[in-house]
């Protein structure tokens, strides 16, 4: 009998771009969340705490003319070059699939569907975010000078938009601790212990990156333009390995903060500070992830830097160098994120009985990815993808945070069957509600996966969300065999080897020896 499973799937996979998981890919740079719109009257209403708030936050120097972040950026990079191609085909992103696997659906796919017409209301006036104005190399200078060259002009942009990106980094840590750390506690909207457990060590990230945009600023000449930028990232670049404790904390931070969120004062607080112009609608999360979508931006922006460099230009060999070193920082950073995130969902794993504490479980460094799917009688299930086992669980809530208790026997990669069903073939359970429901509907992007080793004829069929979600997690479950198989065979290619060179020393050693004791009956005779 197979049970629930769940709806939308969370595609976390260590389809790394994690900052490069098997796990969805997306913008480099970040993403911006989807801003609703107040109706109604909605806006007019005062909380019981908005005094309190706007003082907490006024007291903080965030006021309304107060410098904010901005989403806005200077002449955004050509995205034509993804993170796969610097980084290699990763597919489990633990950075980049971070900010997907905790914040996303694995459906990538949105229905449009039509709404009645809405009733006439009175218009609410929403508050306008404010941005900072966007501005170009271009556009600091007074004149360009005609020995530049086209090639070089790009060049400049690209280094005044990696400068310009810092001092904007800055600004956004900086509101974030003090339009939302130093008020929470202040008001007491949080434990000290829980807000430090949220921000990590994003206080820690602010000097580093005020003293690359410093460095920026004074390589910057007379006549505005930067000779050579190499040397400096090559310096600065090593600073950046205090990224993989933050970044190992973003998962722990995410599940507490949207544990939090449930609390009235706490949703309260943070909804009146999304509507703020100060925020420009983004919520806290947005601000906590900026460093992570900063870190797999710096490849991106050194890559662009290098293709508008001649070649002849003394700067090119210091920034072959410095993207060699940037893109082992961000591998670094990426493998550790990915072990920690592995790591956090094992702990968060509830066990009916010890025969389900599978071994692979704890041996497994990497979370491939995970979410919500269907079984053949439409129950909710939580799946995820180890790096050598698959796991189905169903989500139960705790007074803490969301844990998962494990459902049936988890499936070793080793012994893992994954078979594609056609739509229609799959029969679905009954239930008093699906009996209202067309089956056609209910049939359609399954897929089952089954044991062939210890638990021999222990089946699953799963549904996804959609087509897409289907392919998504068919493709994602055929890579972690793949990979299991490839480990397999280059350990015993290693086994062979090592055995062959062991024999090859005893025959050496036994030959020696031989010599030794032909040399010794020649001396007796």
């Amino acid at each position: 009998m197979e049970e629930e499973e769940s709806e939308t799937t969370s595609w976390s996979p260590v389809q790394r771009e994690r900052l490069f998981t098997f796990t969805n890919i997306s913008d480099i740079s970040g993403k911006k969340r989807k801003q609703g719109t107040v109706t109604g009257n909605a806006s007019s209403v005062q909380l019981p705490e908005d005094k309190q708030v706007d003082e907490a936050i006024a007291d903080s120097g965030t006021g309304k003319d107060a410098e904010e972040p901005s989403n806005k950026r200077v002449k955004p990079v050509s995205k034509g070059t993804g993170l796969a191609s610097l980084m290699g085909p990763v597919k489990s992103t633990s950075l980049k699939r971070i900010g997907q696997s905790i914040s996303r659906s694995i459906s990538f796919k949105t229905e449009a569907r039509p709404f009645p017409a809405a009733p006439l209301r009175p218009r609410v006036k929403n508050t306008p975010s404010k941005r900072r104005n966007s501005l170009l190399w271009s556009d600091t200078v007074e004149s360009i000078s005609e020995e530049l060259s086209a090639k070089e002009i790009k060049r400049q942009e690209v280094i005044f938009e990696l400068t310009q990106g810092e001092q904007q980094l800055v600004d956004d840590l900086s509101l974030a601790k003090k339009a939302y750390y130093e008020p929470m506690l202040k008001l007491d909207i949080m434990t000290e212990n829980e807000l430090m457990q949220i921000f990590g060590t994003l206080d820690s990230l602010i000097p580093i990156h005020e003293d690359l945009w410093n460095r920026l600023q004074t390589l910057r000449g007379s006549e505005g333009t930067v000779h050579e930028v190499g040397p400096t990232l090559m310096e600065w670049f090593p600073c950046l390995d205090s990224y993989i404790t933050y970044c190992c904390n973003l998962v722990a931070a995410k599940a507490l903060l949207d544990h939090k969120k449930q609390e009235r004062r706490v949703d309260e607080f943070l909804r009146l500070c999304q509507e703020s112009s100060f925020s420009r609608k983004l919520d806290l999360w947005n601000f906590l992830d900026l460093p992570r979508s900063r870190l797999v931006k710096y490849p991106l922006l050194l890559k662009e830097i290098l293709r508008h460099t001649s070649s002849e230009h003394p700067d090119l060999p210091h920034l072959e160098e410095a993207m060699e070193l940037i893109q082992r920082i961000v591998g670094q950073v990426n493998s550790k994120t990915g072990e920690a995130e592995s790591q956090y969902y094992q702990s968060s794993l509830c066990f009916q009985d010890d025969n389900q504490r599978l071994p692979e479980i704890q041996r497994s460094r990497l979370l491939h990815c995970h979410g919500e799917l269907k079984n053949s009688k439409g129950q909710k299930l939580h799946v995820f993808l180890f790096e050598l086992v698959l796991v189905l669980t169903r989500p139960v809530s705790h007074s803490e945070v969301l844990q998962f208790q494990v459902y049936r026997q988890p499936i070793p990669i080793a012994d893992l069957l994954l078979e594609e069903l056609p739509d229609g073939e799959v029969g679905m359970g009954g239930s008093f509600r699906g009996a209202f429901t067309s089956t056609n509907d209910r049939a359609k992007n399954f897929f089952r996966v089954s044991s062939r080793g210890r638990w021999k004829g222990q089946a699953h069929s799963l549904q996804a969300s959609d087509s897409f979600n289907k392919q998504q997690w068919v493709s994602c479950i055929r890579q972690a065999i793949i990979s299991f198989k490839d480990q397999l065979n280059s350990s015993h290619r290693s086994l062979l080897n090592q055995s062959a060179d062991s024999s090859l020393d005893d025959i050496a050693d036994l030959s020696i020896d031989s010599d030794d004791k032909v040399g010794v009956d020649v001396e007796m005779s």
